[in-house]
């Protein structure tokens, strides 16, 4: 039997205020996404020298994809020192990022240690100043990282309702040109220390049309609890940009009848983006198939009740396994259309167009819609993404 302890830490997802421009952010990152540029802020998380950086530097993080660029975020409980202090931080799973004291104050204890560097770190529309420190961070009751180099901030910006970052992302996805050395992240230092068996975690979603803590988060191992079957571990593409992050290849096909709309294409699997997003060419075909329309107000499909009544699944073929979208889960949902700017009752879908043709090397982006439906393991020990069907994914639940 392993030693090693399933820590469920829960997660609050919250949709962006302004929801009403969830195509535009999607669509906005997805772009960034497409020209390859790195999730969240600025390469790597490091003690910025002004005598090393220059203006290259800065172009890159005005550049990046900033964790606020995303329509869904999502925070988690983190407790830095001994004794600790708890701050909600916005988990990222594409950085390594972590730094705290945006909007709770940092307290030094017997476990702090002042590393006298100065961090100065901008994003896309956001931004932090402080001092780097080694201290010992806690996720959930009983995981512990001694050491863990970490950033606390004297002031930031854009941050506003949280405390800064836990970043997880995968190491080579947070590497830069003139970086320096990079800065082990809480993931790796969960392996190195032998807390964990690989530097891995996993998601798990419970569907909801509020911001709660809805949501679940496992470091080095899979919630067995949390999904049905096995997990379908596929390897991370080799079609760029895709490989630079938690990227995939599949086939997609519309209805019984297996109507193709995209075939072995890359793409990846991304938290923060909100929506489904294809390829313009698939995404054409799609709305054909439907016979769905723009809305004005949202940018979004819409169908009548006859057309939802007459949709039919989509079918992703990942690896040996084929995952099966509803036509109830390819809906927003209808609890939650006043966030988007819609109307009551109106049915919208959350399949939307990528904004590029296939063959890019970015063909979609499986967002937010679609991994509610599914249990999603990340592991950077052995390259690769791991899905999982659960009890929501055939739910009727929008």
């Amino acid at each position: 039997m392993s030693r090693f302890v399933i820590n469920a830490i829960p997660f609050e997802t919250r949709v962006a205020h302004d929801a009403r421009q969830i195509l535009a952010r999607d669509q906005a990152r997805a772009k960034k996404l497409l020209a390859g540029l790195h999730p969240h802020g600025p390469a790597a998380f490091q003690s910025k020298r002004t005598e090393e950086l220059g203006s290259e530097d800065s172009d890159t993080a005005r550049k990046s994809i900033d964790v606020t660029d995303a329509g869904i975020a999502y925070t988690v409980p983190v407790k830095v020192g001994n004794p600790p202090t708890e701050f909600a931080v916005l988990l990222d799973i594409g950085s390594t990022n972590t730094w705290v004291g945006a909007d709770k104050e940092y307290r030094q204890t017997g476990t702090s240690q002042n590393t006298g560097k100065t961090i100065d770190i901008s994003y896309g529309s956001g931004s932090f100043t402080g001092t780097e420190f080694t201290d010992q961070v806690t996720l959930g009751g009983n995981l512990f990282v001694k050491n863990q180099t970490i950033g606390v901030a004297s002031s930031a910006r854009g941050f506003s309702g949280v405390d800064g970052i836990l970043g997880i992302g995968p190491a080579d996805l947070t590497t830069g040109p003139r970086a320096g050395p990079r800065t082990p992240s809480v993931t790796e230092n969960l392996l190195v220390s032998g807390i964990v068996p690989t530097a891995s975690f996993g998601m798990a979603y419970h569907p909801t049309s509020k911001n709660v803590a809805n949501g679940e988060i496992t470091f080095g191992a899979a919630d067995t609890a949390k999904f049905t079957g096995s997990i379908n571990y596929v390897p991370i593409t080799t079609t760029a940009p895709a490989d630079q992050y938690w990227g995939i290849d599949l086939d997609l096909a519309y209805g019984a009848d297996d109507i193709e709309l995209l075939k072995s294409a890359a793409g990846i699997v991304d938290s923060g983006t909100t929506l489904l997003l294809l390829a313009s060419d698939a995404f054409e075909s799609y709305r054909l198939l439907i016979g769905a329309e723009a809305d004005a107000a949202t940018g979004l499909l819409t169908v009548t009740e006859d057309q939802f009544a007459d949709m039919e699944s989509l079918f992703f073929m990942i690896g040996s396994e084929t995952y099966e979208l509803t036509p109830n889960a390819q809906i927003w949902p209808r609890g939650l259309n006043a966030t988007i700017g819609g109307e009551e009752g109106k049915i919208y879908l959350i399949v939307a167009d990528l904004g590029s043709p296939s063959g890019a090397g970015l063909d979609f982006i499986n967002g937010f819609a679609f991994l509610q439906r599914f249990y999603t393991m990340y592991d950077t020990t052995n390259s690769r993404v791991g899905i999982a069907k659960t009890k929501f994914t055939n739910a009727e639940i929008n």
